[in-house]
């Protein structure tokens, strides 16, 4: 546990100095008798992609809809920009697991639906739905519907329309779990670059330890409800290496294995 230690001390004195585009402050969620959550305190530096990791039923995709402003916590805060989230808005952006695509809708209406929404003029719309259709590398499916496009293309289509939106927050919610592992890789690979390259702020859930380590500025590891923070790691000399040759870096390998042998005991 002595790197953990050393990388919480190291988070310690780097958040202190960050610019903080997310701020949860002491959030507790209970469902009835069930304490899903517990005084959580974290930050999300701005422009950074921060995963929430922890074993099954911890509360990561409950914290992250109160981020969202889709539930309300039981207590405590979350700031924004330093604005009370009190419901959706829109400067966060939401990239479900399911997708969520309209069925009926083809690849470009589904990418601008949420400027739509905002009343933004069909030319202008279409014209911003493009850029984001081509970023995701769906160039030429604009008139496809959802049911003519693999799995993978359509979690394409759920990012290209969270980002057409500019949030200035994405939340994703394990986006890349119902896809095989080879387009799973390649969508790591394709948010590396997001993060460089859209000075968005992203949060980020999965399962995997893996995947954590490989597309985090830092990881928020959390306990077994009622969930609180137990660790924050950054693996920060990673992100200066080539992103092909990470998964082989004794780095990535050794941040790897002191996760899981933190979070081992709480597996059944």
């Amino acid at each position: 546990m002595d790197m953990l230690q050393t990388n919480v001390q190291t988070e310690i004195t780097t958040a202190a100095q960050a610019d903080i585009a997310v701020s949860v402050s002491n959030v507790s969620k209970n469902y009835g008798d069930v304490e899903a959550l517990r005084d959580l305190s974290l930050e999300f530096p701005r422009g950074q992609l921060t995963s929430l990791l922890g074993p099954s039923g911890c509360g990561k995709t409950t914290l992250l809809k109160i981020i969202a402003g889709l539930l309300d916590p039981t207590s405590g805060d979350v700031l924004v920009d330093g604005k009370a989230v009190t419901g959706p808005g829109p400067d966060r952006a939401f990239v479900f697991q399911d997708f969520a695509l309209l069925p009926w809708a083809s690849v470009m209406r589904n990418v601008a639906f949420g400027l739509e929404l905002r009343g933004v003029a069909k030319s202008e719309r279409e014209a911003i739905a493009e850029k984001y259709i081509a970023n995701v590398g769906l160039s030429g499916f604009e008139k496809s519907y959802p049911h003519e496009l693999s799995g993978g293309m359509r979690q394409r289509v759920g990012l290209a329309r969270a980002l057409s939106v500019d949030a200035d927050v994405l939340l994703m919610d394990e986006p890349f779990s119902a896809v095989d592992e080879q387009t799973r890789r390649k969508f790591q690979e394709d948010l590396l670059s997001l993060v460089a390259n859209e000075n968005k702020t992203f949060i980020f859930v999965t399962h995997s330890i893996e995947e954590a380590v490989y597309v985090s500025d830092q990881i928020a590891i959390l306990l077994p409800r009622p969930s609180r923070v137990s660790d924050i790691i950054r693996p920060t000399g990673l992100r200066e290496k080539d992103m092909l040759t990470i998964r082989r870096d004794p780095e990535y390998l050794d941040i790897v294995d002191e996760i899981w042998a933190s979070l081992r005991s709480y597996v059944e």
